[in-house]
């Protein structure tokens, strides 16, 4: 068995923009030597080579700040006119199953995956979904982790090529750029430039009215064949939030 794993490295990145700052700090082992002596245990009954133990606090870190998973809550806080799951809500047999990899690394910056786009991929390579797979599209903008225009890069799913996955029973899905939709920015831009007042976040909306959850984030997906794997995406049970941080790998045997 060949576990690959699909997470970023959780870390300070003074390249991330302020939105995706993460903050540690580690404490070392001595500190905790103090803490034991202080509490009342003198300090020669301490086992021998004891260092003491090492600590860390997480100071700063949105839960869409690494690789992560979003709940639909985050979408909207309805879907189809019932409260959306938050993410300890979600079912955990949505978050185990066979993977499936969907090439997209030849769209250019800004282009959506269309419905089409998936089709021809599965038709070109003999693919075919089948419902509760974990669909992760590869952009091969993870190149760009960690540096000041990681955002602003990319390809992105359209609302029709999301509706449309989930219509074949797909409830978990992710892509390894910034975001779902194509990027933040340019979506702004563009909606105002257009006034179009359905165009920005389309992907993610499909949530108000079909319940889905799609991973941000990835890394590692060039390592994967494009079937014939599972795919384990467990969030942090964050009692009531949006997304969670998860360490997603895939399973090879």
């Amino acid at each position: 068995m060949v576990i690959i794993d699909l997470s970023k490295p959780i870390k300070y990145n003074k390249s991330d923009p302020w939105f995706m700052k993460v903050k540690i700090k580690h404490k070392p082992h001595k500190k905790a030597k103090w803490l034991i002596r202080i509490l009342g245990l003198p300090f020669k009954l301490f086992p021998k080579n004891f260092e003491g133990w090492a600590d860390d606090t997480i100071q700063k870190m949105g839960v869409h700040s690494t690789t992560h998973i979003d709940a639909p809550w985050h979408y909207s806080a309805t879907t189809n006119g019932k409260k959306s799951k938050t993410i300890e809500e979600i079912p955990l047999d949505w978050c185990f199953g066979e993977g499936l990899v969907i090439d997209m690394k030849h769209k250019e910056d800004f282009d959506p995956i269309m419905v089409e786009d998936i089709t021809g991929f599965l038709s070109k390579n003999q693919l075919m979904l089948k419902p509760d797979m974990i669909v992760l599209i590869k952009t091969g903008r993870d190149k760009f982790n960690g540096t000041r225009d990681f955002h602003k890069k990319g390809t992105g799913m359209s609302a029709e090529a999301t509706e449309w996955l989930i219509d074949q029973g797909i409830k978990v899905m992710g892509i390894n750029s910034w975001g779902w939709d194509l990027p933040l920015p340019y979506m702004l831009k563009k909606a105002k430039e257009t006034s179009n007042s359905e165009y920005f976040w389309e992907a993610h909306l499909v949530g108000q009215r079909k319940e889905y959850c799609h991973m941000e984030q990835l890394v590692n997906l060039d390592a994967l064949p494009y079937s014939g794997f599972k795919v384990a995406v467990f969030p942090l049970k964050i009692v009531g939030a949006s997304a969670a941080p998860a360490r997603v790998v895939a399973i090879i045997n």
